[in-house]
């Protein structure tokens, strides 16, 4: 019961510091002009933000699913928590970095392109990314499974199987 409100907490928390990190970019121009010499808008097309946060909602949760799956197969066998943790970001931990390194260098690239809006998209989910698999995925969904122990895999008897 608690992991689902857990993945959902935390990639709300992700989106909100990727929005927010956009509004201070893109909207009100921290950085623009002295780094890409960009003027800003004051504004951010309607598309942007509901586009990154269905990308990076479904990827967030693509990640966290892996993990977690991978957890849990540790848990099962071993009935201990922390070692479930250690082992399952130890067995996925490479494989989540490294495709979100690849989509990052994509997005960063794309990043670079003229068009504004492509710009300010693509820079988002690049944004998004790199702090979804590290922050998020690789330090506080660790964190947060290992503090809450066994109830992570608790269920109400009428939901268990």
């Amino acid at each position: 019961m608690l992991l689902p409100l857990k993945a959902i907490a935390l990639n709300l928390l992700s989106l909100g510091a990727v929005l927010g990190a956009m509004v201070l970019l893109w909207q009100w121009g921290w950085g623009t002009r002295e780094i890409l010499g960009i003027q800003p808008t004051g504004s951010i097309g309607e598309f942007v933000p509901l586009t990154i946060f269905a990308f990076l909602y479904g990827l967030s949760m693509d990640y966290e699913v892996f993990i977690l799956a991978r957890m849990r197969e540790e848990y099962d066998r071993t009935g201990d928590t922390r070692h479930a943790v250690v082992a399952g970001v130890g067995r996925t931990g490479r494989l989540v970095t490294s495709a979100a390194l690849v989509l990052f260098v994509s997005f960063a690239a794309l990043a670079m392109t003229p068009e504004l809006d492509v710009k300010v998209f693509a820079s988002g989910l690049a944004l998004g990314i790199l702090l979804d698999a590290t922050l998020i995925r690789g330090v506080l969904v660790p964190a947060v499974v290992a503090m809450m122990g066994r109830w992570n895999w608790w269920l109400p008897s009428r939901i268990s199987p």
